[in-house]
């Protein structure tokens, strides 16, 4: 990810933007932050194995769940303790 500089009138408020293709991330400063530990991002990501071999041989824990019909999913936790999820459906496999 590349880092994006922010409009100068939200600079004062700290944190980080980031670009990655056509998405962006926007990481905020909160002194009372709690992690959160049910509610998540999903990121619908293609060729799931291959991005799950890329973070597993980075030692990142990776906790597989087969619980959503049609679909391969794991989750990770991020360095500030929040829980993502990552997954594809299986016919998106089937379309390519």
């Amino acid at each position: 990810m590349t880092e994006i500089a922010k409009p100068e009138d939200l600079r004062k408020r700290g944190g980080v933007w980031f670009q990655c293709g056509g998405q962006q991330l926007h990481v905020g400063v909160d002194s009372t932050f709690v992690a959160a530990k049910k509610a998540h991002p999903a990121f619908h990501v293609q060729n799931l194995p291959a991005l799950r071999e890329r973070i597993v041989a980075q030692d990142i824990p990776v906790q597989d769940d087969g619980l959503l019909p049609g679909a391969e999913r794991f989750y990770v936790t991020d360095p500030f303790g929040n829980r993502l999820e990552f997954l594809e459906w299986w016919d998106d496999r089937d379309a390519h």
